[in-house]
């Protein structure tokens, strides 16, 4: 199963400065658990010690927010493409 993982800049470190990465699972939590898998430390990231996504971290599955949709049990079927956005945040 091919999943287009959308990685932000700040996160690239972990994915050898890779934008784009792929990965499989049948929802949005196992897609997540592979690309720690693969990138070792970007879980963490996008994700806190609950297991839930990180407040300030804004998850799309094709360009809908998972927060409207099933959150970390979203269906990602094969072609799916997944946006990690961080909240920006300024003064």
């Amino acid at each position: 199963m091919s999943i287009a993982v959308k990685v932000p800049t700040i996160l690239r470190t972990y994915t050898g400065g890779e934008a784009t990465v792929n990965v499989a699972g049948a929802t949005l939590a196992d897609a997540l658990s592979d690309l720690d898998a693969q990138y070792p430390g970007i879980g963490a990231r996008v994700l806190d010690d609950q297991g839930k996504l990180r407040r300030f971290v804004n998850v799309y599955v094709n360009d809908d927010d998972v927060r409207f949709l099933q959150d970390l049990q979203t269906p990602t079927p094969e072609g799916t493409n997944i946006s990690i956005i961080p909240a920006v945040a300024g003064g």
